[in-house]
């Protein structure tokens, strides 16, 4: 790394210092529960990675009086009803207990110990949103949440539970909060959650990778410009379908100009934000060409506007992610962002970051600024912007 870009890499952080008096204290949400969320050696998922982040922010030195970690309790049913249906929930626990078969079309395996891992995994998002709305934290991170495919009746895409979807109907019918917004920057399109509350006044935004795959379809096929929602929901389903080989100026480019005009418009009293971060240019499945400038980029601006609309309340799931030392590392960067805090180990620090890799498309630039104006012309006028 040049020292330009470390002397970048370190301003950041002392911006960061700079408002800890607005950041306060931050959760870091992780339980070895998490790693029976395993289905299989040959499956793409590796859950060691929930507990690499947790030992690599330990050896950064970041947890301190106002950055702790926290184990949470696994979900009950009544939890999962909030957003899943009984028979749902009673299959899922019999095919895990049984360990064959699949829990949708052959992504999911119903693997033993599945079902509990999953309980635990929605059980850590709840955990952040009570720690954030009765003021014990400011800002929380559920490293195993962000099981964004899920839908009502069904998995999907790895997903068992939709704990993204059930800490927000947590905070709406156990919380009374009003008005919510969910940013999901996984290389996926959110569909499930999407689907969940497509009818509803609740901001959905998903940025994505968006066709080129099997038979011109990426997975999950949804997620156009055209999908908006429904009723009351019109206009609160925001998608942003992004081109094979979208890279960090193209990325950021389309953040910044759909992103914070919605969330100030819109102005939430807390934001949640799925942080996959299968969108690395590294990532075997996705296709994107993101580097760790991104996400630091990313954190920062939603951290700043969760301070801004919603009193610093902001909390992150993680997500796809399927090259596991990549996932570590840009979580962990994520997290510091988030947190305001400078690492002990500077060097180690330093070393998260990519080096010396540039991605430059005119095509993809192009393409995306084309999808940027289309966002614009058909979600923008339903929010008076």
């Amino acid at each position: 790394m040049d020292g330009r870009k470390v002397v970048l890499c370190m301003s950041t952080l002392k911006e960061y210092k700079r408002v800890m008096e607005m950041t306060a204290k931050t959760a870091f949400i992780y339980h070895d529960d998490y790693l029976g969320y395993n289905f299989g050696p040959s499956h793409p998922l590796r859950p060691q990675r929930y507990k690499d982040t947790f030992q690599l922010l330990q050896k950064l030195g970041i947890f301190n009086e106002n950055v702790k970690h926290y184990k949470p309790d696994r979900a009950n049913e009544e939890d999962l009803k909030l957003v899943h249906s009984e028979e749902y929930i009673r299959s899922v626990e019999k095919k895990c207990g049984e360990g064959t078969g699949y829990l949708d079309y052959g992504d999911t395996p119903a693997r033993k110990g599945v079902y509990v891992s999953s309980c635990a995994k929605v059980g850590g998002s709840i955990l952040g949103a009570d720690l954030i709305m009765r003021g014990d934290v400011n800002h929380a991170f559920n490293v195993g949440g962000g099981l964004h495919h899920a839908t009502r009746n069904s998995a999907a895409g790895f997903c068992v539970f939709n704990d993204v979807a059930i800490a927000a109907r947590h905070l709406q019918q156990r919380h009374g909060v009003k008005r919510i917004a969910i940013v999901d920057v996984d290389g996926h399109h959110g569909d499930g959650t999407q689907w969940i509350f497509y009818k509803e006044p609740v901001l959905t935004i998903s940025l994505h990778r968006y066709g080129g795959g099997f038979l011109g379809r990426f997975y999950p096929g949804t997620g156009s410009v055209d999908e908006i929602g429904e009723g009351e929901g019109k206009g609160y389903s925001v998608n942003v379908p992004l081109p094979r080989g979208t890279f960090d100026e193209a990325y950021l480019e389309a953040f910044n100009e759909i992103v914070p005009p919605l969330i100030e418009k819109y102005d939430p009293e807390i934001l949640l934000n799925q942080f996959g971060v299968d969108t690395h240019y590294q990532d075997p499945l996705v296709g994107l060409s993101l580097t760790t400038k991104s996400y630091v980029e990313v954190s920062s601006t939603l951290h700043q506007l969760a301070h801004k609309v919603s009193d610093g309340r902001y909390l992150i799931f993680g997500g796809g992610g399927y090259e596991p030392s990549n996932v570590s590392r840009c979580w962990a960067l994520m997290f510091i962002t988030v947190a305001g805090v400078t690492p002990k180990n500077e060097k180690m620090y330093r070393e998260l970051f990519d080096k010396n890799v540039q991605f430059q498309n005119p095509e993809v630039l192009e393409e995306v600024r084309e999808t940027i104006t289309q966002v614009k012309k058909t979600v923008f006028p339903l929010h008076n912007l």
